[in-house]
């Protein structure tokens, strides 16, 4: 399946899994693919993906993700020098609060190449440099975010199997077809016409600060991941040690929490920008190509975003190629839409600020969805 073929960078270690498996051909006049799933597209998405693979595209650029990692420890020693020659006054204070933000969240798009195991040929190296970014850089657990993570790729989008619209209903209504069942059955557990107000200071400034400092090692815990848990250990023990030498403790901790929550909004807005405003629905079990740009939209190329979002305005790119070196969605970006025009798929792309506004259209008009049908059905 494309699924799983998207997912698996070592076809050769998997194999050596699937050989106890009993793995039987279908009965001559059993079709070959489910009803619900475009057998052409499946068709013309496979030899895409041959041709990708022909084009080394999948093959990453060591220079490029080591330059990488050599500007986030830059701009991470940095944050804590600039206190350290400039004092702790405000104008210091401030400046080093954004640049440990920026390092922070280049540092976040990082893990995130590493989790997909995009930087190194070799998975190993890919895990070992992803505990390195996401726990001792970073403070949050890598095996909690692969667990998270792979099943948003699995099935973007789809209630109950897509962790992140987790937060319908109980914080957000989302998609049209949920806001309107959610009104007709009168419930209401937040103010839902006024979402795309209150979203500004809660999902974007708390998400990290709350529920991901929470959850990281609540899922770490109970999953015993002691391994992720030690080099967590470790970034605490590094920044109260190294800021707490600097910073008398109420300063330290309004320092972290800021710090988190602008790291926070920089996420929240980037990451949701390309899903929110997009088809929410159950699964509907299509092929892989059709699930994928349903659930997905792009952002316009310039070399600000690609910096500001770690590549992630390819979404589309991504999610249809998730092992895919980032420096190389641009270069299958044409090959991609070349495909949806043949199928007449819509391939959206937009302005950055656009598709920030997307996302509190999206909450405006499915909060006014769930009114409508609240009061009149």
């Amino acid at each position: 399946q494309d699924a799983f073929v998207a997912f698996h960078v070592n076809k050769v270690l998997v194999n050596k899994y699937l050989k106890p498996l009993q793995i039987g051909e279908l009965a001559p006049d059993q079709p070959s693919i489910e009803p619900t799933k475009n057998e052409m597209l499946v068709k013309d998405f496979r030899e895409l993906r041959a041709t990708v693979e022909r084009m080394g595209l999948l093959e990453p650029n060591q220079l490029f993700f080591f330059l990488l990692l050599a500007h986030i420890l830059l701009l991470d020693t940095a944050a804590w020098l600039i206190l350290f020659y400039f004092g702790t006054s405000l104008l210091p204070f401030v400046f080093s609060l954004l640049v440990l933000t920026i390092s922070q969240v280049q540092a976040s798009w990082l893990q995130h190449d590493l989790g997909h195991l995009s930087v190194f040929r070799k998975t190993k190296w890919n895990h070992l440099l992803h505990k390195f970014v996401m726990c001792h850089l970073i403070g949050a657990s890598a095996k909690w975010w692969t667990l998270l993570h792979s099943q948003h790729h699995a099935k973007p989008n789809c209630f109950h199997k897509d962790p992140d619209i987790d937060m319908h209903p109980f914080l957000f209504t989302l998609g049209k077809k949920f806001s309107v069942e959610l009104g007709i059955k009168k419930k209401k557990y937040m103010p839902y016409n006024h979402q795309h107000k209150y979203f500004f200071i809660t999902l974007p400034p708390l998400l990290f600060p709350t529920y991901f400092h929470y959850h990281t090692f609540y899922i770490a815990y109970t999953k015993k991941y002691w391994v992720d848990l030690a080099w967590m250990l470790t970034f605490y023990i590094r920044f109260f040690y190294t800021y707490g030498s600097l910073l008398e403790i109420k300063s330290l901790l309004a320092y972290y929490f800021i710090f988190r929550m602008l790291e926070s909004s920089w996420f929240v807005w980037v990451s949701q920008m390309n899903h929110i405003p997009m088809d929410i629905d159950y699964d509907k079990n299509l092929d892989w190509m059709s699930t994928q740009l349903q659930a997905t939209c792009n952002v316009e190329q310039s070399l600000f975003n690609d910096w500001f979002t770690g590549h992630l305005n390819f979404q589309i790119e991504h999610h249809l190629f998730p092992s895919m070196p980032r420096h190389n969605y641009c270069k299958v970006a044409p090959l991609v839409k070349s495909l949806c025009a043949k199928h007449g798929i819509e391939y959206q792309c937009k302005p950055l600020l656009t598709a920030f506004a997307d996302i509190v259209h999206s909450l405006k008009s499915w909060g006014e969805l769930w009114l409508d049908a609240y009061l009149h059905k």
